[in-house]
């Protein structure tokens, strides 16, 4: 059993900066495709960024491109998502999530990860 847990969220002022990050327990097989994703109050949960296996690939959201970047140390079993220029619109519950390497590395649906981390809270104030 996968068990990711996020960490890093908090509330900054806009134009602010967080990373978050996401460490991943359990069975430690590697070979899992990751993203960060969120979820805002009304609305449905979002891909952000995308990353393979090798962290050589990744994709992004249009809304965060320029300002995000996910990348991942396999050594530590660690996700992170280094988030510039937050906005006002940046303001949800981000969540990491695993999926089988046969799921395409830039997938950003949720429906393809299998395994969820509870999330944590980005607040940014104007």
């Amino acid at each position: 059993q996968v068990r990711l847990v996020e960490s890093g969220g908090e509330s900054v002022q806009s134009g602010g900066s967080l990373r978050l990050s996401c460490v991943r327990s359990g069975w430690t097989y590697t070979h899992y495709v990751m993203a960060w994703f969120r979820q805002s109050t009304g609305n449905e949960k979002e891909g952000v960024a995308a990353i393979s296996v090798d962290g050589d690939r990744t994709s992004y959201a249009d809304s965060v491109k320029g300002r995000f970047t996910i990348s991942r140390d396999n050594a530590k079993n660690t996700l992170y998502l280094q988030m510039n220029s937050l906005k006002v619109e940046d303001t949800a519950i981000y969540y990491c999530a695993a999926a089988d390497p046969v799921v395409a590395w830039w997938e950003l649906q949720p429906k393809a990860y299998a395994y969820w981390g509870q999330g944590t809270q980005v607040t940014v104030a104007s």
